[in-house]
């Protein structure tokens, strides 16, 4: 039978983990940055998404590196605080959750970014080598076919498969869930990589290079 005292405290540890993931996953950086810098309301610009490159579109590339910094170390921030107060378990579902933030904060009608920054702020936290391969498989696919998107589609495939090498089946098993998240919030991209219709990295869209979307 279950120790109802101690399912109880699971219970709440699990509540805890999701609200700190959820909440601080949900903070829409690109959106307040841009504001803040008198940039007015990204959501009114280019392709009206809070990561990034959206914000690389308003032609200033720090408050772009800003919005990425912020958007990745929000989730490392997310499984760190959960590992010290509830450990793994807390970690992985805040991580999760954190993920979820990016993608659907209710702040923003449940319309945020597209994880690919937050996605690597997870991985430094659960697995910094992993999160390192990322980034060397991202540059690498840029360098040979300048698309940033197809870039983070197949560095985000790769990963859990690492994960999973290196005998971390948990994490594996979330990043292969957040993986198919992340190309599901690509889906727009994919079709125009299929079609060969998307922007390479360095040529203009509404007046300003493309990178990464976060």
């Amino acid at each position: 039978m279950l120790d109802p005292v101690n399912w109880t405290i699971g219970i709440r540890a699990m509540a805890g983990a999701i609200a700190l993931g959820y909440l601080l996953g949900s903070i829409p950086f690109g959106l307040l940055i841009t504001r803040l810098t008198g940039g007015g309301d990204i959501r009114a610009i280019g392709s009206g998404n809070i990561g990034a490159t959206n914000v690389l579109r308003t032609g200033r590339k720090g408050l772009a590196a800003l919005t990425l910094l912020g958007d990745a170390l929000k989730g490392t921030a997310a499984v760190l605080l959960a590992r010290y107060l509830w450990g793994q378990e807390g970690a992985l579902l805040a991580g999760l959750f954190s993920f979820l933030g990016h993608l659907f904060p209710v702040w923003l009608g449940f319309k945020g970014g597209k994880g690919v920054s937050t996605y690597i702020g997870l991985l430094l936290a659960m697995a910094w080598p992993v999160a390192l391969a990322f980034c060397a498989i991202w540059l690498l696919v840029a360098w040979a076919t300048r698309y940033s998107s197809l870039s983070a589609l197949v560095a985000s495939a790769i990963s859990p498969a690492i994960l999973w090498a290196m005998g971390d089946l948990r994490a594996a098993d979330l990043f292969f869930l957040l993986t198919l998240f992340l190309w599901l919030m690509h889906r727009e991209n994919i079709g125009r990589l299929i079609r060969g219709g998307e922007s390479r990295i360095g040529e203009s869209k509404n007046g300003a290079p493309t990178a990464l979307e976060s």
